[in-house]
């Protein structure tokens, strides 16, 4: 039952974290109204429904019937899931479990916001990474997460990029991975960014030779990576412990 609650809460999540992405590209304050985005009318209560108002309208403005992007479902569908994911693993158990377990919901929602926006337009917000890498410090600190671990993830999340531009000139990378990076090391500490960097570089190179070979990309197009480390994080963040486990057990 608490399971079913958490994935609404996840919907509902999904569903502001879909504002805040779109207000963010806009350069609009996240207070107000929703408006439809083609005929700028104010959206009613019960057609911001997170998920169900979307196939309810037949995914299309109940006014001047536009599209509504299937970026809505999808984002608040995927929010739920992780939501659902972060609680099946945490298991929490006492206060302490689910202060913990809040904690994972804030930082997969940064995540979320960072997967999107540089899917969308290539590009990682400085005003969304460096207020989290402090919050993240401060949670992890709270949560009695050693400080040499703290700091030595963020500087191997970091320099890892840093060392990266720095040989390029900034050709290969931008700024935004580095802070990316540091922000990874901050919310996971050293081990398992260790290992969320792996998996991102795994899954980059898989999905851009999957791009190559149906023509969708060619080597030298821009990929947005940040999208790929985003969901890295996330993934280590939920199963991190388990994949290092695994690792360490092969012969």
């Amino acid at each position: 039952m608490i399971g079913f609650f958490v994935f609404i809460l996840g919907l509902i999540i999904g569903s502001f974290l879909n504002v805040l992405i779109l207000r963010l590209h806009a350069g609009k304050s996240i207070l107000g109204r929703s408006v439809c985005v083609s005929c700028q009318k104010f959206i009613c209560w019960h057609d911001n429904i997170p998920l169900l108002s979307f196939f309810m309208l037949g995914g299309r403005c109940r006014f001047c019937k536009g599209k509504i992007s299937w970026q809505y479902p999808i984002i608040e569908a995927a929010t739920g899931f992780i939501f659902l994911l972060i609680y099946l693993a945490a298991a929490p158990a006492d206060l302490f479990g689910y202060a913990l377990m809040i904690r994972n919901f804030i930082f997969a929602s940064v995540l979320i916001i960072i997967f999107v926006y540089d899917l969308k337009w290539y590009l990682i917000l400085d005003s969304v990474t460096v207020p989290a890498i402090l919050f993240a410090l401060a949670a992890n600190l709270f949560f009695r997460v050693g400080i040499l671990e703290l700091i030595f993830g963020v500087l191997a999340g970091g320099g890892f990029f840093l060392a990266q531009f720095l040989a390029s000139h900034g050709r290969w990378i931008g700024g935004g991975d580095l802070r990316l990076g540091a922000l990874m090391g901050a919310m996971l500490g050293f081990k398992l960014v260790i290992a969320a960097l792996f998996i991102a570089y795994i899954f980059g190179a898989a999905v851009g030779i999957l791009l190559i070979i149906f023509k969708k990309k060619k080597f030298s197009s821009q990929v947005p990576f940040g999208t790929f480390l985003a969901a890295a994080t996330i993934i280590s963040l939920i199963f991190g412990e388990e994949i290092l486990n695994y690792y360490l057990q092969l012969p």
